[in-house]
């Protein structure tokens, strides 16, 4: 009796993990390409430039090695934000279609699944989150201000030894609102495309992942910018000489950018936003696809 239950506890095991398992080794497949394009994206929000001024001043002053500053970060944040959330909505939806007798789920359900997993997501992954915007946003402080961090477990062990814990989840709150507003736009528009190509248009696999990728890419960036431009300015402000930030908070920030800038402030370098988003949603879908892939051959 006990040996024929092992089986079953081990075989049970596996398919609650590899959801989460696959969606981190996705995310940072996609990552490592993506990454120079993201440090592009963070420093023109620093008020840096343009994409090409930003792309040519780097290169001019810090070299090929500039683009990748923060990778451990960036890597360390898919290994929990993207594990969390796309492991989450793999199981939130398979309940969701299961309590649906099998049928697709309507938008507003893939919807609901994709807030609730980028909200569990940006909880786990807001400390990586955290030195990787650090990291980046180094280099444009001036030498006195620099933090220098050398990797991102360094980091994390500076934040905690000289601003506390709880100092890990600075700026968590427009950072889980940002993760909620990209896993509604990425995730829900991604499934739906998927149906969509594939049953009303017929699509093979490999046109219906591009296609799908490039529409839940583009409405992750439409939805996400705004937050995420807030989650920036938060995360990367320091106090001034009489130990004043510039915002008490992410409600004040948006508030006084509102005022000085209007509306599009907050779409500052949505070009090179989403043109960084939608390149790493498709690669994610396609790595994930291929490690699927992979696992069927070999029997996982």
């Amino acid at each position: 009796m006990g040996d024929q239950n092992k089986p079953k506890a081990a075989a049970g095991v596996w398919p609650t993990v590899k959801p989460f398992a696959n969606g981190g080794a996705s995310g940072m497949l996609a990552t490592c390409v993506i990454q120079p394009i993201d440090m592009i994206k963070v420093r023109i929000q620093l008020g840096q430039g343009s994409a090409g001024h930003v792309t040519r001043t780097m290169l001019k002053q810090e070299g090929v090695g500039a683009f990748y500053k923060g990778l451990s970060a960036g890597l360390l944040r898919q290994a929990t934000y993207t594990t969390a959330r796309l492991g989450t909505f793999k199981i939130l939806t398979a309940k969701a279609i299961e309590a649906n007798d099998g049928k697709p789920l309507p938008l507003y359900q893939k919807a609901l699944c994709g807030l609730t997993a980028g909200a569990i997501g940006a909880c786990v992954g807001s400390p990586a989150d955290l030195a990787l915007i650090r990291m980046q946003a180094d280099a444009t402080l001036p030498a006195a201000q620099r933090r220098n961090y050398s990797n991102a477990f360094n980091a994390l062990y500076r934040i905690v030894a000289d601003e506390g814990v709880l100092a890990l989840w600075k700026g968590a709150g427009p950072t889980v609102v940002r993760a909620m507003a990209l896993n509604m736009g990425m995730l829900a528009s991604y499934d739906q495309s998927v149906e969509f190509f594939k049953d009303s248009l017929g699509f093979g696999e490999a046109s219906t992942v591009l296609g799908a990728s490039s529409v839940s890419g583009f409405f992750a960036a439409a939805c996400s910018l705004p937050f995420d431009y807030v989650k920036t300015q938060i995360q990367k402000m320091q106090p001034d000489a009489q130990g004043k930030y510039p915002y008490t908070g992410s409600l004040d920030c948006a508030m006084k950018t509102l005022k000085s800038g209007g509306p599009f402030k907050f779409y500052t370098g949505f070009p090179v936003y989403c043109v960084r988003i939608a390149p790493h949603v498709m690669m994610t879908w396609i790595f994930l696809n291929q490690i699927q892939k992979l696992e069927k051959s070999v029997g996982l």
